[in-house]
C-alpha cells in the first residue's frame, strides 16, 4: 500500500530518534542507517492505519532489527581483524541524538560504547533505551517481550557492568582542550618523559584498522608505553608518508562528545583519535583509523567549518 505525505512525514519525524537510537545500539553510523531504512520498508508494508502509536511500533522494528544484527556481529567480530573500535561521530552530527543530561552525553561516548560491547544483545537495548532515551520499563519490556521486571533487573545489571569500567571522573570542556594541546606539543618533542606526565599510570593506546590500515593488534597498556607509542606516532617519517600518500593535517575538535584530533589529508579524513580524559590525567587514546568506519566522518568534515590545524604530521 503507498505511503501517503502524513505517513512520510511521521517517519521523517522519527528518523533522528531512530538513528540516535540505532547507532548507540550498533556502535556503526553505516549500520545505523541501514537498520533505520529496513524499518522504514517494514513501515511503507505495513497497514499503518491499524497502528495505534506510530513511535512505539517504529521503535519496536528498529530494536529487532538491531538485536538481530547485535547477534550476527558477535560472530562477525571473532574473525575481525585487530581491535574492534565504535565508528566515531564528530561534533554536530544529528546521528549522536540527545545531549540534554550527563547520562545521554555519556551513552554516546566512545568509552562507554566500547564498554558495552561487554553486554548481551538484551543488555544494551534496555540500557540504551533507558539510559539515553528515558522509555519507561513498562514499554520496554513490550519491546522486548518480556515482563516490567525482567526490563527492571537487566537495566540494573547492565549499568553496573557499564560502571564497573568507566574511568574516573572528567573535566570540563576548556580544561580538556589545554590537555589535548598539551598532548600535541609533548607528542612532537621527540621526548616521553612530558608524555608520561599527562598519563594516567594504567593509561591504554588502541587502535582499529580493520585489517587495511598498520595497526597493532594488541592495546598498549601503562604510562610509558603508551607515551613510548604516541612518541614514535609523531616522529616524521618516509614511511608513514609512503602509507598516507603525503603529510597529514591534524585540527583539535570533539567526537562522541569527547575531545578528539582528527587527521585529515587531502579532504579525507584518514583517522580519529579519541582521548579520554579525566582529572588524573589522560587515561585512554581510542584511534580509529579503519577507513570503512571514517566514510560519515569525512562527509562531516568536508561540509563544515574547522578552522586551521594545529600541526601537519609526519
Amino acid at each position: 500500500m503507498a505511503l501517503t505525505m502524513n505517513d512520510m512525514d511521521r517517519f521523517e519525524a522519527s528518523m533522528p530518534r531512530l538513528e540516535a537510537i540505532a547507532y548507540r545500539l550498533l556502535g556503526s553510523a553505516s549500520d545505523a542507517e541501514d537498520a533505520v531504512q529496513d524499518t522504514f520498508l517494514r513501515w511503507q508494508a505495513a497497514d499503518i492505519g491499524r497502528i495505534e502509536v506510530p513511535e512505539a511500533w517504529l521503535t519496536k522494528v528498529l530494536t529487532n532489527l538491531c538485536l538481530n544484527q547485535l547477534t550476527s556481529a558477535r560472530a562477525r567480530r571473532e574473525t575481525y581483524v585487530g581491535q574492534w573500535l565504535p565508528e566515531p561521530l564528530l561534533a554536530g552530527d544529528p546521528m549522536l541524538g540527545p545531549a540534554d543530561t550527563s547520562e545521554q552525553r555519556e551513552s554516546v561516548s566512545f568509552a562507554v560504547l566500547t564498554l558495552m560491547e561487554r553486554l548481551s544483545p538484551n543488555e544494551r537495548v534496555v540500557y540504551v533505551l533507558r539510559e539515553a532515551f528515558d522509555y519507561p520499563h513498562r514499554q520496554i519490556a513490550e519491546i522486548l517481550d518480556i515482563t516490567e521486571a525482567a526490563s527492571q533487573q537487566i537495566y540494573h545489571r547492565a549499568k553496573k557492568h557499564v560502571a564497573d569500567g568507566k574511568a574516573r571522573t572528567e573535566i570540563d570542556e576548556a580544561a580538556a582542550r589545554r590537555i589535548v594541546e598539551e598532548f600535541l606539543a609533548a607528542a612532537t618533542s621527540g621526548r616521553t618523559e612530558p608524555l608520561v606526565r599527562l598519563l594516567t599510570e594504567d593509561a591504554i593506546a588502541i587502535g582499529d584498522g580493520g585489517g587495511k590500515v598498520p595497526a597493532r593488534a594488541k592495546a598498549f597498556e601503562g604510562a610509558l608505553a603508551v607515551a613510548t607509542f604516541m612518541r614514535g606516532l609523531f616522529k616524521p617519517g618516509k614511511a608513514k608518508r609512503a602509507i598516507v600518500g603525503g603529510s597529514p593535517e591534524v585540527y583539535v575538535t570533539t567526537a562522541n562528545g569527547a575531545p578528539a584530533l582528527v587527521a585529515v589529508f587531502d579532504g579525507r579524513v584518514i583517522g580519529v583519535m579519541c582521548l579520554e580524559i579525566t582529572a588524573a590525567g589522560i587515561a585512554a587514546f581510542r584511534n580509529q583509523v579503519n577507513p570503512d568506519k571514517l566514510e560519515r566522518a569525512t562527509r562531516r568534515w568536508v561540509a563544515a567549518d574547522h578552522g586551521e590545524p594545529l600541526l601537519i604530521a609526519f
